[in-house]
C-alpha cells in the first residue's frame, strides 16, 4: 500500500509501507523538490530520485516512519478512537499500519500535511454536534478503551452511535494523551465539526473534554480546564503568544478551548512540525533533550532573535510556574508558503507537577545538565543562546507575573485548595535579588 502526501494541493511525495521491514519509505516527486519548499530541512532535505529510511529512529515514538510525517498520528486518546473504529469494521488494531493511520487521518490531522486515499469517509459539510453526549462518550473511551471495543464488535445498542461517530470524526486529529477534539464554534455558542470548513461566522478551535484519564465515572469537573485557563491568563501577561483560549461550561465542568494556530480565519491550513519530528527528539524519553540543543534547532531553521527571545522566555516560565511537561511535543515550529519558519504559539501550557511521576516529577527537557533544584546561574547559562538577549529581565518579569497566581486563578474559578497547593510549588525564588 502506498500513501500520497499532499502540502497545499501539491504532490510532495509518497509513502510506502516495506511489510517485511516493517518500516516506511518515503519519495519526494520531482515536482515538489523544485517548489523549495523543506517541510522537514534538518533530517529530511528535498533530494530527487532519493528514498528516506530511517531505521534508527524509536519504534515506539515513530512507528517505522519519517518523523514529520509521524507527528500526523493521533497519539493516546486519538488512536483508542481510531480502535473503536477498527472494532466497527470488524477488524483488529494489530493489523492496521502506521501508513493505514496516515490515511485514515487523511485530511484532517492537525498542521497541513494530508494523505491520500483517506480511508475514513471524509465529512461533506460541518455538522452540529452536543458536547455533553461526547463528553459521556469521551469518558467511556479513556476509562474502558477495551471494553468499548467489545461492545462495538458486538454491535452493543447501548453505545450511542451518533455521538461515536461525531467523536472519531473530531477526536482522532489532536495529540496528546487528554481527550481533545477539534470544533467550529460560532458566536452563538454553536459548535460544529471543525474537520471540514464551516459556514461564515464559524472560527476553529481545539476542545480539551474535562474528563479524568483514568476515571469511569463521570461526575464532578476535574478542574483541569480551569488550571490551564489560568495558566493561558498568567502565560499572556507574562509575555508569552498564545492563541485566544476560553472555558466551555457544561454540565457542572469547564472544558478549555484554544483556538488553533494550524488554521487561518478562513480555514487555510498551516504546515506545523514539533521538535520532537524536526529534530528527532524523542519526547519518550525524558531528560535525554536540552533547550540549548532545542536552540541549535531554531538556528537552523532561522528563527528571529524574538523569536528566541520568546522561547527563552517560555522556558523560564516553564521553570518558574512548574509546567514540567515540556517536552518535544509541546514545542513546534510553523512554515509559511514561502518557506520562512516560526515558533508556533505557545500551547499546552498548564501546571504540570506530580512528586513520583515518570513524565512530571521533574521537567523533560534539561537546563545545564538538570531537570530539577534549578538555580539562577543555570537559567543564565542558556541565555548565551540568544545574542543580546537581557535574561535578567525576561526572569524577573517572569518571576513577577507568576507571583500573582492567585488573581489569575480567581478569575478562572479555579479553587481555592489548588490555588494554594499550586502557589506552594512555584519557583518564585529564582527571581529573588534581580
Amino acid at each position: 500500500m502506498i500513501a500520497q502526501i499532499y502540502l497545499w494541493d501539491v504532490y510532495v511525495g509518497a509513502l510506502n509501507w516495506n511489510v517485511d521491514a516493517q518500516i516506511g519509505e518515503f519519495e519526494y516527486t520531482p515536482e515538489f523538490v523544485r517548489t523549495g519548499l523543506e517541510i522537514s530541512p534538518i533530517h529530511m532535505p528535498l533530494r530527487e530520485d532519493y528514498t528516506y529510511v530511517f531505521q534508527g529512529l524509536d519504534r515506539e515514538t515513530f512507528k517505522g516512519l519519517p518523523s514529520v510525517l509521524a507527528d500526523s498520528l493521533p497519539d493516546d486518546f486519538g488512536n483508542a478512537l481510531i480502535d473503536a473504529w477498527l472494532a466497527r469494521q470488524g477488524r483488529s488494531k494489530a493489523t492496521f499500519s502506521p501508513l493505514e493511520r496516515l490515511l485514515y487521518q487523511g485530511t484532517r490531522g492537525m498542521g497541513a500535511l494530508e494523505y491520500r486515499p483517506a480511508l475514513s469517509g471524509e465529512q461533506s459539510k460541518a455538522e452540529s454536534i452536543q458536547i455533553d453526549a461526547l463528553v459521556r462518550l469521551a469518558s467511556e473511551v479513556l476509562s474502558g478503551r477495551e471494553s468499548l471495543a467489545e461492545r462495538l464488535a458486538a454491535h452493543d445498542p447501548s453505545v450511542d452511535d451518533v455521538a461515536l461517530q461525531h467523536l472519531i470524526q473530531i477526536g482522532t486529529s489532536a495529540g496528546g494523551a487528554r481527550a481533545k477534539a477539534v470544533i467550529a464554534l460560532n458566536a452563538q455558542g454553536e459548535i460544529r465539526s471543525g474537520q471540514v470548513t464551516a459556514p461564515p461566522g464559524f472560527e476553529y478551535w481545539l476542545l480539551k473534554f474535562d474528563v479524568a484519564n483514568n476515571s469511569n465515572v463521570l461526575a464532578d469537573s476535574q478542574g483541569y480546564g480551569r488550571i490551564e485557563y489560568a495558566y493561558h491568563l498568567m502565560a499572556k501577561s507574562a509575555g508569552i503568544t498564545m492563541t485566544e483560549c476560553r472555558l466551555l461550561e457544561e454540565g457542572g465542568r469547564a472544558h478549555f478551548m484554544t483556538k488553533r494556530f494550524d488554521r487561518t480565519a478562513d480555514g487555510e491550513k498551516i504546515h506545523v512540525v514539533t521538535l520532537c519530528a524536526m529534530d528527532h527528539a524523542d519526547f519518550r524519553k525524558p531528560g535525554q533533550y536540552s533547550y540549548v540543543e532545542a536552540f541549535a534547532v531554531l538556528r537552523a531553521l532561522g528563527i528571529s532573535r524574538d523569536g528566541a527571545q520568546e522561547f527563552y522566555r517560555r522556558m523560564v516560565f516553564n521553570v518558574v510556574a512548574r509546567n514540567q511537561d515540556d517536552h518535544t511535543k509541546n514545542a513546534a515550529f510553523m512554515m509559511d508558503t514561502d518557506g520562512s519558519w516560526y515558533i508556533t504559539p505557545a500551547y499546552d501550557v498548564s501546571y504540570s507537577y506530580q512528586p513520583g511521576s515518570f513524565w512530571v516529577d521533574t521537567h523533560q527537557m534539561t537546563i545545564n545538565g538538570k531537570r530539577d533544584d534549578f538555580t539562577l546561574d543555570d537559567l543564565l547559562s542558556v541565555a548565551s543562546q540568544v545574542r543580546g538577549m537581557n535574561a535578567r529581565k525576561i526572569i524577573k518579569e517572569v518571576c513577577d507575573t507568576v507571583r500573582q497566581w492567585p488573581e489569575f486563578a480567581k478569575e478562572a474559578g479555579v479553587s481555592s485548595a489548588a490555588i494554594e497547593r499550586i502557589a506552594s510549588t512555584h519557583r518564585l525564588y529564582l527571581g529573588q535579588g534581580i
